[in-house]
C-alpha cells in the first residue's frame, strides 16, 4: 500500500482540478491538441501562484462519457498533457479517465511520473449515467501489479455521485469504505449526490473513525465550510469552487484559489 503522507507533504493538502477541454473524438472536441495542453499549463501556474498543494487531471469535458473502454485517442493526449503538467508542476499529480477507465488511468501514471488515481467502481457495482460499472478492484490491482507501478496510490470513490446504488442499497457507506480499505485501496473519496453537492459530514466522520486509510472529500467543499471539511478528512479535491462562477466548466479564478488557499494555511497555522 502506497505511503499517504509520502506523496503529499502537507496536512490535509488541497487538491486542484484540471478538467481538460473536450478530447479528440468526443461531441464537444473543438480545439486541436496544443489548445488543451496550454490551456491546462495555464491552469497550472494559476494553481502553483496561489499555492494549491497537488493537481489532479480529468476529462470531464468529453460528455457523454463512454465505460472503460475510452479509446487510444483519449489515452494518448491525456498522457502528453500529464506529462507536461508534472514537469511544470513539480506538485504530487494524479489523474482520472472517464469514465472508469482505471487500468488506461494507472497506464497513463507509469509512463508520466504520476502520484496517484482516482478509480471509479472500485468494489460494488453501481449503476451510472454512462451505465452499468462493474466492481473493478482486482484486475487493477493485479494491472498495477503487474507494471511494477505499486509506488501509484489508487484512491478510490465510495458510493459514487451521479450514480444509483439500489443494487447495494442494504450495504451502507461504512460497510462500502470497509469493503474498499480490506480490497487494498489507497485512500477513499467521498463525495455528494453529485458535482459541487456538499459531502455528508456525518458520513465522513464515521467512515474516518471506522477505516484506518485515508479519506478524502471529493465534492461541494468551498471557502465557507472547508474548516469543518480539514477536521474530518485526510485531503479534499476542489474543481467547481475555484471557477468563476462556481461552475466547473468555466475559466479557472485565480482570486478565488487564492482566498480558498489563505483561509487554508490559516487553518494550518
Amino acid at each position: 500500500m502506497t505511503d499517504f503522507k509520502t506523496i503529499f507533504k502537507k496536512n490535509t493538502p488541497i487538491i486542484g482540478m484540471i478538467h481538460l477541454k473536450a478530447l479528440p473524438g468526443t461531441p464537444q472536441y473543438k480545439h486541436d491538441v496544443n489548445f488543451i495542453l496550454d490551456t491546462a499549463l495555464k491552469e497550472v501556474q494559476i494553481y502553483m501562484k496561489a499555492g494549491v498543494d497537488a493537481l489532479l487531471i480529468e476529462n470531464m469535458n468529453d460528455v457523454p462519457y463512454t465505460k472503460k473502454n475510452v479509446g487510444h485517442e483519449i489515452t494518448a493526449v491525456m498522457a502528453m498533457v500529464a506529462n507536461e503538467v508534472k514537469k511544470l508542476s513539480q506538485l504530487p499529480c494524479g489523474i482520472q479517465i472517464l469514465a472508469a477507465a482505471n487500468e488506461a488511468a494507472m497506464a497513463v501514471a507509469l509512463a508520466t511520473g504520476l502520484d496517484f488515481i482516482r478509480a471509479e467502481g472500485f468494489v460494488f457495482g453501481h449503476l451510472a449515467d454512462e451505465g452499468y460499472i462493474d466492481s473493478n478492484a482486482a484486475e487493477l490491482l493485479r494491472y498495477r501489479k503487474m507494471l511494477g507501478s505499486e509506488n501509484i496510490a489508487v484512491f478510490t470513490d465510495i458510493k459514487k455521485k451521479h450514480s444509483s446504488h439500489a443494487i447495494s442499497v442494504d450495504v451502507d457507506v461504512v460497510e462500502t469504505a470497509l469493503a474498499a480499505q480490506y480490497f487494498l485501496s489507497d485512500g477513499l473519496v467521498i463525495t455528494g449526490t453529485s458535482t459541487a453537492q456538499e459531502s455528508d459530514i456525518n458520513e465522513l466522520e464515521a467512515i474516518r473513525y471506522a477505516c484506518n486509510i485515508p479519506v478524502l472529500v471529493g465534492s461541494g467543499v468551498t471557502i465557507d465550510n472547508v474548516a469543518k471539511f480539514m477536521a474530518v478528512s485526510d485531503g479534499i479535491i476542489v474543481g467547481s469552487h475555484f471557477k468563476k462562477g462556481g461552475h466547473w466548466a468555466n475559466d479557472l479564478d485565480y482570486d478565488k484559489v487564492a482566498e480558498f488557499m489563505a483561509v487554508v494555511n490559516k487553518i494550518r497555522n
